[in-house]
């Protein structure tokens, strides 16, 4: 899909999708999520019987919900995610149920960081944020792998220094 965007740029699907592993990523932290809405109410349960039935039901419902969330979220993500960086942008799509779009110019460009959280270490995978002179905030790059993200941070940090000015 490309739709006309202000100064001749076009708004695409960027070319890149996000590395497999992330769908087991996006799952295990949506079991997680899970575990910690659904522990407190086996507990309360535990603790207070006269509430206990409630907390029961609550507890299902939360149960069959995060089932659902770490089934079938990581996989539209998967489906959907999207990036590119190209001579002159950063072009990201993002979201599942709310798509985002995102185009950067290389020469707005400040900063450009990889992050590596505990479970994202644990599949091999990396994020990578790139800070823009822009109200709208930074571009984020979930679920890289590793390797991928450090190439890409050096090829931004390489184009953006090549540059030069103060990206503003």
């Amino acid at each position: 899909m490309t739709t006309p965007q202000s100064g001749g740029a076009r708004l695409r699907t960027p070319a890149h999708r996000v590395s497999p592993r992330a769908r087991r990523w996006w799952a295990l932290r949506s079991a997680i999520g899970t575990l910690v809405v659904l522990a407190p109410q086996v507990v309360a349960a535990a603790l207070w019987p006269r509430v206990a039935d409630v907390l029961l039901v609550t507890g299902g419902l939360t149960l069959v919900v995060g089932v659902a969330h770490a089934l079938v979220v990581p996989r539209v993500r998967y489906a959907l995610h999207r990036w590119e960086i190209t001579d002159d942008a950063v072009h990201t799509l993002s979201g599942w149920l709310r798509l985002e779009w995102r185009i950067a110019p290389i020469s707005r460009v400040q900063t450009v960081d990889t992050d590596r959280g505990p479970l994202q270490r644990a599949f091999g995978l990396s994020s990578v944020t790139v800070t823009t002179a822009s109200s709208s905030g930074a571009l984020t790059i979930d679920g890289l792998d590793a390797g991928d993200a450090v190439v890409l941070a050096d090829r931004l940090t390489r184009a953006t220094e090549h540059l030069g000015g103060d990206a503003t």
